[in-house]
């Protein structure tokens, strides 16, 4: 008679045990891989942002457009929300108007964006064009949010029309603290993911303390270059 050995009953447990506590180990690491390469990619797309506005510059002797009609006529309107944020940063007007210097609209889509909670939300999803399948962008651009006569004092903060060293000088005498000190174009923030400070009252509980990257925010900056910066007021996925 012959006899085939096996696994007891102890030693399978002893062996699934060891594969729980290896797998305790790798998956927050392989998640954190994850995340830093979602961050390489949204950032890969800005720096192409980036890139765009200054090809429009250099070819616009050095002035942002005007395309505040986009901003009400695009699907949805004008800031379609009746909380946080109190203006519409939403960047969707920005493809059309550049589709000259960058036909690609997909660099206005952070891929991170589509699958979370941030990405979809009213404040941040906006189609690029009226058709009907158009691509869906979910970046902000703050110097681009409001709708104002250019002479009110709402827009000192906003570029439309703006010479690069107008829009500059502007943010600087509005010394609005949340924009922080503004030396030059390398302080100057043009394009950032969306993000919902857990500080802001007004800011719906779902969406509290959440940006499409967690802990902070991918953003370019008038000068061109790329950063992800932690940002406290976010700190959840």
């Amino acid at each position: 008679m012959s006899f085939q050995a096996g696994f007891t009953l102890i030693e399978l447990l002893v062996v699934i045990a060891i594969i729980a506590i290896l797998a305790a180990f790798l998956l927050p690491v392989l998640a954190r891989a994850r995340q830093k390469g979602q961050q390489i990619v949204c950032l890969s797309n800005l720096k192409q942002v980036g890139l765009t506005f200054a090809i429009y510059l250099g070819d616009h002797r050095d002035h942002f457009p005007d395309r505040r009609d986009l901003k009400s006529s695009l699907p949805g309107g004008y800031r379609p929300w009746t909380s946080w944020p109190p203006s519409d940063p939403r960047a969707g007007w920005a493809a059309t108007t550049f589709q000259n210097e960058c036909p690609n609209f997909n660099i206005w889509v952070c891929p991170t964006a589509a699958n979370s909670i941030t990405g979809n939300a009213i404040p941040s999803a906006q189609a690029t064009s009226a058709d009907t399948n158009a691509v869906i962008g979910h970046y902000w651009a703050w110097r681009f949010d409001r709708m104002d006569d250019l002479g009110a004092a709402t827009m000192i903060e906003d570029f439309w029309t703006k010479s690069e060293s107008q829009a500059i000088t502007d943010l600087q005498l509005a010394n609005d603290p949340i924009v922080g000190i503004i030396n030059g174009p390398t302080d100057v923030e043009l394009v950032v993911d969306p993000y919902f400070p857990n500080t802001t009252p007004a800011v719906p509980p779902e969406l509290k303390g959440r940006t499409i990257h967690g802990g902070g925010r991918c953003r370019v900056f008038l000068d061109g270059h790329v950063q992800f910066i932690r940002d406290s007021r976010t700190p959840l996925q």
